[in-house]
């Protein structure tokens, strides 16, 4: 499989030479440009004063304008496609009409010329998926298949697979481990060229199913979920336009680094956030638990204590209702209104929805009273009945109002309060862990944690339901706690999920044991569970290195098996003494920056100020996590604790014994280094002047 690189003549004199390949495909380029360019142009040139009726309409539909002209953006640097597909026969379908061995150019986005006539398919579209599916023993009808190499923004090479010819030799292209393998500065990009046939079927699948994919380190599991709703919403574009989308990260430093995906694919709408962003809308989140604490307080079994506790605030009627209207008194008896509770109670409604039907069943039955003597009230009367004081007031009685902030206070402040509702849920011990050491007198002065918010999620919900979305992808989902997956769950409870996750790099100490587990908890019991075990980032070297450690942190997790062989990507020095350890580093680090690309520096977390001064001293100012990499500052320190979900080109790992040693526990000690270990692209330098763990001696 040959890849034909450019010529050194100029592009102008290249493109006119009529038998060159390579200018004729530059020639297309070039007017799939130009015709983008007129695409966008005519959305631009749009009049819309003559057919909006007002000035919300033209409102509206002048923002759908702008996010179009947007989404046709020519971004310079990104090719506008990246294959070609020279199909036997006339491919059916609306998009692929045409003559016998008609040719598709797959790209990012759709783009047409004057006529209508498509110059680049979009690559979700269904002639497309070929691109990533066909091989030799199931061409799907694909004579040849063709990957273009670009440098800068030029298209520079191209190579052929001709899948129905047998005596071609079946070889690995080259211009596709050349991208899987391009340096990586800036934030992460798509991989809408290099997408394999098992990660093409998780995008493709269906928007009704909920969909976990399992990936060690470099399978790429993110990218094919970020792909999975870019797909989705080419595939439901009106439905999930009603309902909406939502990527989940687990830190503001992750999505920074994966928010440029999206729109490079022309997907401006999916809005990003962390569990804490959902859950904080009510309150602030000022204080931290202790980690045996907010095991406790993220256990699904506080769902209970919290349904018991707000059931606990409605109390049977010991007197009756009467309603005065005019010269006429209606009575309804405290047994008929217990009844009503009752059958509210056993219909176990949202305590909101039924706080605010309560008053309608007392006027319901007035009414009924009404009727029987002879009168004829309409929906007006029993609404001005609900509205009564004397109902009012029985309702307030009965079935009272509840703030649920001021609910999880209480239960987390009232020793009494707590032990009533958790009786038999929560053991004595796991009580004491969750009250507050310093109880707090209003839902204002409170230091509430990022559990303690959660919590006062799920009782926001019990009293209203929260509303679904349409669609949520849920990354580095084996660190949820199940309350956690509980809100993550509500969000979408019509709708469907994409769940990405590595059960190795669990680092919480609450982190999920099981696919299952979490899937039940997220209210997705059905969903079906797809393994990546393939690694197209991660080095041979590097990724065995870092397996050492699954049996100790994952038994009977199927080792990622790397597709990339680069030989010297390893190595691991003993530094003589802590006191040189530092200069090492630093040593390391300039080391690593004389290749091209980006370079991580990962430390234990109590590390991270030294080796800041120590980097300083050297004259380097490396950024944080979340900073874009440029082309003039490459170098990024990065505590253990936000790696995870990062990717640097070269990796130096400081004493992997201070990250272990930086967790509660040695399990999830060695989960975070493996996490620290897999960050690599291209190289891996690991210093130490402590012994290694055990596992990696």
């Amino acid at each position: 499989m040959p890849a034909h690189e450019a010529t050194t003549e100029p592009e102008t004199a290249v493109a006119g030479a009529s038998g060159d390949p390579l200018a004729r495909e530059r020639a297309h380029l070039a007017a799939s440009r130009a015709a983008l360019r007129a695409m966008r142009e005519d959305v631009q040139a749009l009049d819309i004063r003559d057919v909006t009726a007002n000035w919300v309409n033209a409102a509206v539909l002048q923002a759908q304008m702008d996010d179009r002209i947007k989404a046709l953006a020519d971004l310079a640097h990104t090719p506008l496609f990246f294959g070609r597909l020279d199909y036997l026969h006339r491919v059916g379908g609306e998009a692929a009409e045409g003559a016998e061995g008609e040719q598709f150019y797959i790209g990012r986005r759709h783009v047409h010329d004057t006529h209508g006539d498509p110059m680049v398919i979009d690559w979700r579209a269904p002639v497309s998926q070929p691109f990533y599916q066909a091989s030799r023993n199931n061409p799907l009808d694909v004579d040849r298949r063709r990957r273009f190499g670009y440098t800068g923004g030029e298209l520079t090479a191209y190579e052929d697979e001709h899948l129905t010819d047998p005596a071609e030799a079946e070889q690995t292209s080259k211009l596709l481990q050349a991208e899987i393998e391009r340096p990586r500065v800036g934030p992460m990009r798509d991989i809408v060229a290099t997408i394999q046939p098992e990660q093409d079927e998780i995008v493709r699948s269906g928007l009704g199913g909920t969909v976990c994919v399992q990936g060690g380190p470099g399978t790429g599991k993110t990218a094919v979920g970020l792909h999975r709703v870019a797909y989705l919403l080419y595939a439901h574009r009106e439905r999930l336009a009603r309902t909406g989308t939502l990527v989940i990260g687990p830190n503001r430093s992750f999505l920074h680094y994966i928010e440029q995906v999206l729109p490079a694919l022309g997907e401006l709408e999916v809005k990003q956030a962390t569990v804490e962003d959902l859950v904080t809308a009510h309150v602030e989140v000022r204080g931290t638990d202790e980690a045996a604490a907010a095991v406790v307080k993220g256990d699904a079994r506080m769902a209970e204590v919290l349904r018991r506790a707000i059931r606990s605030h409605v109390t049977p009627p010991t007197e009756p209702v009467v309603v005065v209207r005019g010269s006429r008194r209606w009575r309804v008896p405290a047994y008929e209104i217990e009844e009503m509770v009752t059958e509210l109670l056993a219909r176990d409604m949202r305590y909101g929805a039924a706080h605010e039907a309560l008053p309608q069943r007392i006027a319901h039955a007035v009414l009924v009273r009404m009727e029987e003597a002879g009168e004829a009230p309409d929906d007006r009367v029993q609404n001005a009945v609900a509205r009564n004081p004397a109902v009012k007031a029985a309702v307030k009685a009965v079935w009272p109002a509840v703030d649920p902030a001021k609910l999880v206070l209480r239960l987390l402040t009232d020793t009494e309060f707590l032990d009533a509702h958790a009786d038999g849920i929560l053991t004595e011990e796991e009580r004491k862990r969750i009250l507050m050491a310093k109880p707090a007198r209003s839902v204002k002065s409170a230091k509430w944690t990022a559990a303690d918010a959660v919590l006062i999620d799920e009782a926001t919900d019990l009293v209203a339901r929260t509303h679904s979305l349409g669609h949520v992808v849920v990354d580095e989902a084996q660190d949820l706690s199940p309350m956690q997956y509980r809100a993550v769950g509500r969000r979408c409870s019509t709708g469907s999920a994409t769940v990405l996750g590595d059960l190795a790099q669990g680092t919480t100490p609450w982190s999920t044991e099981s696919w299952e587990q979490a899937l039940f908890h997220l209210g997705k019991a059905d969903a079906v569970v797809e393994e990546l075990t393939a690694g197209f980032r991660v080095p041979r070297e590097v990724i065995a290195y870092a397996s050492r450690l699954l049996p100790a942190i994952s038994p009977g997790l199927a080792p990622v098996e790397s597709v990339r062989e680069a030989a010297g990507s390893l190595a691991v020095r003993e530094v003589a003494g802590a006191d040189t350890l530092d200069a090492a580093v630093v040593a390391a680090c300039e080391e690593s920056l004389r290749h091209e690309g980006s370079i991580g520096l990962i430390a234990a977390d109590a590390r991270v100020p030294a080796l800041a001064a120590a980097l300083a001293a050297a004259g380097h100012s490396p950024l944080s996590p979340g900073e874009e990499t440029t082309a003039g500052s490459r170098l990024t320190l990065v505590p253990a604790s936000l790696a995870k979900g990062l990717e640097y080109d070269y990796v130096v790992l400081d004493e992997p014994a201070a990250v272990v040693d930086g967790e509660p526990d040695e399990r999830t000690g060695l989960r975070r280094l493996y996490v620290a270990l897999t960050r690599a692209v291209s190289g891996l330098v690991v210093l130490h002047a402590a012994p290694l763990p055990e596992r990696l001696g």
